[in-house]
């Protein structure tokens, strides 16, 4: 896949910006705050209608203005796309694909493939289960409608159950309103738990030969989804512990509480792992990650990386720059001399200056 034009009007800091981007590696650089991550976030806004940082639409606006614009122009599989985004501070954002309006934005899944990569992304493996499972979700979202169909169902019932158990009343409606939600949370349950099986096996099998290259052979890493309730028996472990989960007010078993597990040569990389190890396992699962969505759909992503290479060692650096030469890249930096010393070869240079882009040789 390759965006070939964005187009932004009062996102962020941009008032008003129209460029093209170099089907290959394009870099942007400049001091801190003149607008290098809102770029990225508009492309990924643009792709998968939500923000990687932003809590609301509101934060992506302009200060001055009540309303923003993206329009992302792609070709995949030869097929060119038109994608037109209309972000609101008070109401739901207006999506249009090709011209004609779409009603829920899950339908804009599968479109375009992107992968982000932050500096946030290297502390994934130290970090709390619900970054690992936004991870998956926001790969298999990309990759899989049904799946984006069956998550937003079960979080719905999640809400509802829950709101259920706060308001507990020894009453028979109650009991026959939970047995309802533990029907539909298993159905839903079920499926998001065995294609995060699938995706976490498969992704296990690329991320090992993938840290065997990054480490020279000296460590191996292998992954595992640890889930918190079986799919097999998901309705029925539901109504074993409905006690345990009425006297708590809260649901405690489902997909909402699994995790992903690291081993790196047999121990747990989160708990016994040194944060360089953390790190370049992190590199692995994103270099893996983008592999994986090739497999998947049949076309290369877009990789976005914010601020990366600084955080970084040389070696590190080499190994990821190493990796994207097929992929449409767009990289930020506050300066170019990481490149330089590694002679690594943009396509296309930029300069951001206040929410301005100037092309460089």
């Amino acid at each position: 896949m390759i965006i070939e034009s964005i187009d932004l009007k009062d996102f962020r800091n941009y008032r008003e910006l129209s460029f093209f981007p170099d089907k290959g590696v394009n870099i942007f650089y400049g001091d801190n705050a003149q607008g290098k991550t809102n770029l990225l976030e508009a492309v990924y806004v643009g792709c998968t209608s939500r923000s990687h940082r932003a809590q609301k639409d509101r934060e992506l606006i302009n200060f001055d203005s009540d309303e923003a614009h993206i329009k992302l122009n792609l070709l995949k599989n030869d097929v060119s796309y038109r994608i037109d985004m209309h972000i609101k501070k008070n109401r739901s954002k207006g999506i249009a694909l090709n011209g004609f309006p779409i009603r829920r934005a899950s339908e804009l899944f599968g479109v375009a493939c992107v992968v982000f990569f932050s500096p946030e992304d290297l502390s994934i493996i130290k970090n709390g289960p619900g970054e690992r499972r936004r991870f998956m979700d926001s790969e298999l979202c990309q990759l899989d409608k049904l799946y984006t169909h069956d998550l937003i169902s079960y979080n719905r019932i999640i809400n509802q159950k829950n709101n259920l158990l706060r308001s507990f009343e020894m009453e028979e409606s109650f009991r026959e309103m939970l047995d309802i939600y533990d029907q539909q949370l298993a159905n839903f349950g079920s499926s998001i738990i065995k294609k995060r099986r699938a995706f976490v096996a498969e992704l296990n099998e690329l991320i090992k030969d993938r840290h065997k290259d990054i480490t020279s052979g000296k460590e191996e890493l292998s992954i595992t989804y640890e889930e918190n309730i079986a799919p097999e028996d998901f309705y029925d472990e539901l109504k074993k512990n409905e006690e345990r989960e009425i006297r708590q007010r809260v649901c405690l078993y489902g997909p909402h509480r699994d995790d992903i597990k690291f081993e790196l040569c047999g121990f747990d990389l989160r708990h016994y792992g040194s944060q360089g190890q953390q790190r370049t396992a992190a590199l692995s699962l994103k270099l893996s990650e983008i592999e994986l969505v090739e497999k998947l759909s049949g076309e290369r992503p877009v990789l976005l990386l914010d601020d990366v290479l600084s955080e970084l060692d040389r070696s590190r650096q080499e190994m990821l720059l190493n990796s994207i030469a097929s992929v449409q890249t767009m990289i930020t930096c506050t300066g170019l001399d990481d490149l330089i010393d590694n002679r690594f070869k943009a396509d296309k240079i930029f300069r951001i200056v206040n929410g301005k882009i100037t092309g460089e040789n």
